[in-house]
């Protein structure tokens, strides 16, 4: 049976694990064929570089996602908004949400990223796991026609 909850919790604990840095935690959020993808939504932001990734397999996407988490500095805070299943097949869960990061700039609350993640939610039986995750940051305003 379908546990919305807990799937909005993994989410939510995604985010905050990954901003808190606590990588000894992140192996058992994430499935072993785990495909995590990031780019902008030009694919030509000044920022690409450092936000592009296409990996796969758990020890492939924790190896890229640590190198980028160390990378960003701290405070690092990731929001997910919005959150909700658009389709569920067996046990793959297919979810969408809305991302905002912010960090510390100066001494204030600076934003530094949104976008769209779209997520497929796996249960094993015992727990739900992100098996993937997609994220596409916004970097290019276009009229509401156009999208």
């Amino acid at each position: 049976m379908l546990d919305r909850l807990a799937v909005h919790e993994l989410i939510h604990r995604w985010w905050f694990v990954f901003d808190e840095g606590q990588f000894d935690v992140w192996p058992e959020l994430l499935t072993e064929d785990v495909h995590i993808t990031s780019r902008s939504d030009t694919g030509k932001s000044p920022y690409e570089e450092f936000i592009a990734s296409d990996n796969q397999g758990r020890e492939q996407v924790i190896a890229w996602q640590r190198k980028h988490r160390e990378a960003a500095g701290y405070p690092l805070r990731h929001n997910a908004s919005n959150i909700h299943i658009e389709r569920v097949d067996g046990d793959d869960i297919s979810v969408v949400s809305y991302m905002y990061a912010t960090n510390i700039t100066e001494g204030q609350v600076t934003p530094i990223a949104g976008g769209v993640v779209r997520c497929v939610v796996r249960s094993d039986g015992a727990a739900y796991r992100l098996a993937q995750l997609h994220i596409v940051l916004d970097t290019h305003a276009v009229a509401f026609t156009d999208r």
